[in-house]
């Protein structure tokens, strides 16, 4: 991905949980907040509720999919938490891709415009 880097360390997941913003929808939560930097960080999480390890890996791979494709309209310098939800796992590839690229990007764009550092 070309401005983003990966969420790693559990303390920026809870840090983000607790003091970000989130979006939420039918197939996903996404919590946003500024990190100060010249990039972004992703972070992308599947709990047991949404099923077995197949399912768990193909919700991951969709919201790569969904981030990736619209990674050059975000704004630059937040961290992203996406939380897949269990209806994700039930929806083809594109339904996702365009959620992502219609609404996902202008929420957390609204979002990282209206929080402040």
């Amino acid at each position: 991905m070309l401005y983003t880097e990966t969420l790693k360390d559990n303390r920026d997941f809870l840090n983000l949980y607790k003091r970000g913003r989130y979006i939420p929808s039918k197939y996903s939560v996404i919590y946003v907040k500024p990190n100060g930097r010249p990039y972004n960080r992703l972070g992308i999480t599947a709990g047991k509720k949404i099923g077995n390890a197949v399912h768990r890996n193909r919700a991951k791979r969709l919201i790569r999919l969904a981030y990736r494709e619209s990674e050059i309209a975000m704004p630059v310098g937040i961290d992203i938490v996406i939380v897949a939800r269990a209806p994700i796992c039930e929806i083809k590839s594109d339904v996702y891709r365009d959620y992502m690229k219609k609404y996902g990007v202008k929420e957390i764009g609204k979002i990282a415009g209206n929080i402040k550092k």
